[in-house]
């Protein structure tokens, strides 16, 4: 067997390989199980670094236009618009240095953006280009905090009704819950020892894949979990997903996706993956991460195989089932593309 061919071969297998992404870039490589199996494409960003820089990559949505908008913390572009080719449209934004989460949401027929800022311990509502339409500080009213710094907001959730979820997956891990208008409901999560509580609650979506009983999934990344609740804050279940430090839920379909930062086993060590879940919660892929594998309801110690990312922190998938792949802490990369293998 060749050698392009023996590599190609091994990296589906349970022991996997160490490939460089110079590699990648010259050799179709497949990453995946079952159907869901993808070839990716290191090159896809047309981004000039010098006019267009990024520093930590953070989260991917696409608006209805189905341009592929991303999320830096770099000030010079906070956010870079791409077509579907990599090519830059358009880019805005120098005011969000600890821009993280990026949630995009349709409001009577128009895009509107949700972005979380570490920094600036705050929730921004925008315009698809960038004009500030709300600004969400620290909850005083929810009675948990003392000052803004102990809030530091990860991610949102914006429901069918409009109701707004901030995930403080950074700060003390509780969800919060407010009106369209931004007005404070309730809070529940919070860190503690119970099976509702949260560690590192970095993400959070709505899932209304079972549209009888709409809910919210959240990352419980230090537990390696994802935890259900209604919509009310009422704890549902863990799911959980031994080894994977996960990123923000991601639904499209039936499958929900997920970027992991990095291995259990191996963490700081650029031993993230992706991780793909069925509409009954059970993982049936993962990109350059070992076979999925249970035990009766239990998923065996899941880890990265293939050194195809560094620390991946969002993925997106877009109208055609392509997916991207925003990475934190990796050398100022631009996101990595992937498309599906049919």
């Amino acid at each position: 067997m060749k050698r392009n061919k023996f590599i190609q071969a091994t990296s589906l297998g349970l022991l996997g390989v160490l490939l460089p992404v110079q590699y990648m870039g010259k050799t179709e490589v497949i990453l995946g199980h079952n159907n869901k199996r993808y070839k990716i494409n290191t090159r896809w960003s047309q981004a000039d670094a010098a006019r267009y820089p990024v520093n930590n990559c953070h989260e991917m949505v696409q608006d209805k236009k189905g341009r592929i908008l991303l999320l830096t913390d770099e000030t010079r572009n906070n956010v870079l618009i791409y077509d579907k080719n990599g090519k830059i449209l358009d880019s805005w934004g120098s005011e969000y240095p600890g821009a993280h989460g990026f949630t995009l949401f349709h409001e009577n027929g128009e895009d509107m953006l949700f972005i979380c800022d570490n920094n600036r311990h705050q929730v921004i509502k925008t315009t698809i280009d960038g004009r500030v339409l709300m600004t969400l500080d620290y909850p005083k009213e929810a009675g948990i905090y003392t000052k803004a710094e102990e809030y530091v907001p990860t991610e949102t959730a914006i429901a069918p009704n409009g109701d707004i979820y901030v995930a403080d997956g950074y700060g003390k891990d509780y969800v919060i819950q407010y009106n369209h208008k931004g007005e404070y409901i309730r809070h529940f999560g919070g860190k503690g020892d119970t099976p509702a509580h949260l560690s590192n609650a970095h993400g959070i979506c709505v899932d209304l894949r079972d549209k009888t009983n709409p809910c919210l999934m959240v990352t419980s990344r230090v537990q390696n979990a994802f935890k259900r609740y209604d919509l009310a804050g009422k704890y549902l279940e863990t799911i959980d997903l031994k080894g994977a430090w996960v990123c923000r839920p991601v639904i499209k379909g039936e499958y929900l996706y997920a970027a992991v930062l990095q291995s259990n086993n191996s963490t700081g060590a650029q031993s993230g993956f992706v991780t793909i879940l069925d509409k009954n919660n059970k993982v049936v892929s993962n990109l350059a991460g070992s076979t999925p594998q249970y035990q009766g309801n239990q998923i065996e110690e899941m880890y990265q195989t293939i050194k195809a990312f560094q620390y991946p922190h969002d993925v997106l998938i877009d109208d055609e089932e392509c997916m991207y792949v925003a990475q934190w802490n990796s050398g100022k990369t631009y996101p990595i593309k992937l498309e599906p293998v049919v």
